[in-house]
């Protein structure tokens, strides 16, 4: 499975739909076997969408979006885990032990969560 996080600081990028870098990972079984960052140039949100489908990205994590690119992005069968925050190695540990979307610590402000299941986003209480 190939995961991408989007990069800035050592942290999430705040919002995906601006995001300069990329963290990809291929994983076998939860097992980290390559990573590599590549620049993230593409401002056309359908473009943005075609370079991670190019990429063979299964699983995105990233701070905001807007609806019509997690919508395109879905589209494409990627599974978008929005509204994440923290430090980028923190919060990937937290999503290969399946915690991370039940750990406030790794929320937005607003504690918007996207679900992993459809890309829908849901307000948390």
């Amino acid at each position: 499975m190939r995961l991408a996080i989007t990069v800035w600081e050592g942290k999430v990028s705040p919002v995906f739909d601006t995001a300069g870098r990329l963290l990809v990972l291929d994983l076998d079984n939860k097992r980290e076997i390559e990573r590599f960052v590549i620049p993230l140039q593409e401002e056309d949100p359908s473009r943005r969408c075609l370079v991670i489908k190019r990429l063979g990205v299964n699983q995105l994590i990233c701070g905001a979006i807007s609806r019509p690119l997690q919508e395109m992005l879905s589209a494409c069968e990627v599974q978008v885990t929005a509204w994440i925050t923290g430090a980028y190695d923190r919060v990937l540990e937290a999503w290969l032990d399946g915690s991370l979307l039940d750990r406030e610590e790794f929320r937005m402000p607003g504690r918007f969560q996207a679900t992993e299941s459809k890309g829908e986003i849901r307000r948390l209480k």
